[in-house]
């Protein structure tokens, strides 16, 4: 079966940036509904018509993959706001954000805690790999067609390509992939 609209894709990946330092490697493939919220258009694009065992390489500016870096998106909040127990690396959905924090961090996204000081945090908005150009060798396992409640969802559920804050919560330990 060939890469169609509203079919999905086993795939796995090595995601490197432009200068070849490698910041993703995805061994077990994963599921994504072509057609829907699962992958970049991009890559949907590069896909179509490819059939399993096919390999795609595509180089993304940051405009067509993650987006560029918004410094709006980075905020600086009270340490004695968060929990002792807050690590550097961490996701908050922008909806849990502690009474006191900045009114203007929008609540539909998930923030990074990129750094921890005595007095303050830094949350980061941006999706982490925001700003970067990035080279994507994909390996396409295999493809099946999409179940009517995969194709109702708009997804297989799989987040990687889009960091989006489900506004009923994440679960506990969501990743970026």
């Amino acid at each position: 079966m060939d890469i169609t609209e509203h079919c999905v894709v086993a795939l796995t990946w090595t995601l490197k940036d432009t200068l070849g330092e490698t910041l993703d490697v995805l061994d077990e493939p994963v599921e994504f509904l072509v057609g829907g919220d699962d992958l970049l258009p991009t890559i949907e694009a590069a896909l179509q018509g490819h059939g399993a065992g096919a390999t795609v390489d595509l180089h993304l500016e940051p405009e067509q993959a993650f987006g560029d870096f918004d410094d709006q998106l980075v905020f600086l909040e009270p340490r004695r706001l968060f929990p002792a127990e807050l690590e550097e690396g961490q996701t908050i959905e922008g909806h849990a954000l502690p009474v006191g924090t900045n009114p203007d961090a929008p609540k539909d996204r998930l923030y990074t805690v990129t750094e921890i000081y005595p007095e303050h945090i830094v949350l980061d908005g941006n999706h982490p790999l925001a700003g970067i150009a990035i080279r994507l060798h994909l390996r396409v396992e295999g493809v099946r067609e999409a179940t009517e409640e995969e194709v109702g969802r708009g997804s297989c559920g799989t987040g990687f390509f889009r960091v989006e804050v489900d506004p009923h919560g994440l679960p506990p330990d969501h990743t970026v992939h």
